[in-house]
């Protein structure tokens, strides 16, 4: 499969582009990892973006899409690749389109993930992360709580509170999202391959999703 996933914070991206990568072998991408990769790697553009990101500043889109096209034409990409959180603008996506043209590749369709507000809070701030850098592992206090003592249970660090996952600073995330993300559902409305799921359950998302992946 070929698939982008949208959504706001919190609305289960990971979690639901994980399962679908079980369902064919599809690679997640996400930008992070990318950046990560080409960093570690110390390939010329993970240099690049190595001094942008050491200064503190956004990797601009030009150097993002170097490093989408590299990763894109990498061998575990042949069986499909799910993008996870990329594009965030219309500028990014409309760059993706003309990527994506070059290198002869379609996609399937575009997942937007609907999730109500509420719900979204009630995942972020119950969500704890493993403080090892090297594990960063992912809890919920409800449904997937760390040890009872507050540890990992991969690795026996403590978990954490993001600073970005208090009420205060999700909601501003929130309006960050409808202001530069959330209209991409209508570009790609326009484009003819949105396809809207509501995304309560990860599970059952991703059983519609296969279901319209035919």
């Amino acid at each position: 499969m070929r698939i982008i996933l949208l959504g706001a914070p919190g609305a289960g991206k990971g979690t639901v582009a994980k399962l679908l990568t079980e369902y064919d072998g599809s690679i997640q991408i996400s930008t992070g990892d990318i950046l990560r990769s080409a960093v570690k790697e110390g390939t010329a553009l993970g240099k690049e973006a190595k001094g942008y990101m050491d200064r503190g500043d956004l990797v601009p889109d030009e150097l993002i899409m170097k490093l989408m096209e590299e990763r894109l034409q990498q061998d575990d990409c042949g069986k499909g690749f799910i993008l996870d959180g990329f594009p965030r603008t219309i500028p990014q996506a409309e760059a993706l389109k003309q990527l994506l043209a070059k290198l002869k590749m379609n996609l399937d369709f575009v997942v937007n993930l609907e999730v109500p507000r509420d719900v979204i809070l009630d995942r972020l701030t119950t969500r704890r992360t493993c403080s090892n850098p090297d594990c960063q592992e992912i809890y919920n206090i409800k449904s997937n709580p760390p040890t009872p003592d507050g540890k990992c249970k991969k690795c026996g660090s403590p978990v954490i509170q993001r600073d970005d996952e208090t009420e205060e600073a999700i909601l501003n995330r929130l309006e960050t999202y409808q202001e530069k993300t959330a209209p991409l559902a209508g570009f790609y409305e326009r484009d003819g391959i949105l396809k809207n799921f509501e995304s309560i359950e990860s599970q059952e998302t991703v059983k519609k999703i296969k279901a319209a992946l035919g």
